[in-house]
């Protein structure tokens, strides 16, 4: 059973959170959020997930509200915006029902509020935030712990929540923590035993960042998508044309509940208004080895001369 507190107010995602349940990964705030406040609660789902209509074994929606199971874990449901509804299942792993409250959870939620959440990690690179997406493995985390090595702070791990403002994309806080696998640990020469798994038997460990955290919502100055070769060199190509609205679309965190809610036309607005004016690059690098400092070589030398050309 997930033992519960009274309504501490987090803060993550440009959210103030008052949950039921404890968070201890965000710090705590007594202020409004940037985007709004949310509540996270928890209550039996189990009739209501009997009922509401399916669109696969483990995914409901009615309205504006989603729900998702996840076995052995809970049953969730976000509704409109502005709430989740946590029904752990019996001895399920605390640490496992959090990790879908701050990724799956939040990123449905954020795009019911009509915040783009992209899938990736942003860091402060020049006063700006620069996102670095792909696909899981593609070593996203593992570039981004090598540029926080080399002082630059991170602004968010997994979900970047992206708002636009004139037609200027914004990225905001996530919390200060990074997931790193244990092959990331090894690369990056640090000890999995310093840090706790994300949840039971997993060799994924969350990496407390407090020192390296920037808790402030910056401009959005570049994308970087990065792409594993089992033949390349390590390369960094600008993407052009109609390929950079696709690049935007697809990392966009659970992109599949898109349409199931109805706002598709909202998502390619949002992205049409901004995508032509954001830098977008694909990085390419070998399969094999360790190649984080020349990626992040060729990532600083790419944003600099960005610079030099405005």
């Amino acid at each position: 059973m997930v033992n519960t507190v009274q309504r501490l107010a987090y803060k993550a995602f440009g959210l103030q959170i008052y949950s039921e349940l404890p968070l201890p990964e965000l710090p705590l705030t007594d202020q409004p959020g940037l985007i709004g406040s949310i509540s996270v609660i928890q209550a039996d789902l189990a009739e209501r997930w009997a009922n509401i209509p399916k669109v696969s074994l483990s995914l409901g929606l009615l309205g504006n509200e989603v729900m998702f199971e996840i076995k052995d874990t809970a049953i969730f449901s976000v509704q409109d915006g502005n709430t989740i509804v946590v029904s752990p299942a019996a001895h399920a792993d605390e640490d496992c029902i959090r990790l879908f409250i701050l990724g799956s959870c939040m990123g449905i939620l954020l795009m019911q509020r009509r915040v783009l959440p992209l899938h990736g990690s942003a860091l402060v690179i020049d006063k700006k935030a620069y996102a670095l997406v792909g696909r899981s493995g593609a070593g996203k985390s593992t570039l981004a712990s090598y540029l926080m090595d080399q002082n630059y702070r991170l602004i968010s791990d997994d979900v970047i929540p992206v708002m636009v403002q004139n037609g200027h994309p914004l990225a905001v806080p996530g919390y200060p923590q990074q997931k790193l696998w244990q092959q990331s640990l090894d690369y990056l020469g640090m000890s999995s035993s310093s840090y706790r798994p994300l949840f039971q038997r997993e060799a994924k460990f969350a990496v407390p960042v407090h020192d390296r955290f920037h808790a402030e919502p910056l401009p959005l100055a570049g994308v970087f998508e990065l792409a594993v070769s089992s033949d390349s060199p390590i390369t960094v190509q600008p993407i052009q044309g109609m390929e950079r609205f696709h690049t935007i679309f697809n990392h966009t965190y659970q992109k599949h509940v898109v349409s199931h809610l109805g706002i598709m036309e909202w998502h390619f607005s949002l992205i049409a208004s901004f995508v032509n004016r954001l830098p977008i690059y694909r990085l390419t690098r070998p399969e094999q080895g360790f190649s984080a400092p020349e990626q992040a070589a060729l990532v600083l030398e790419t944003i600099h001369n960005q610079v030099e050309e405005r």
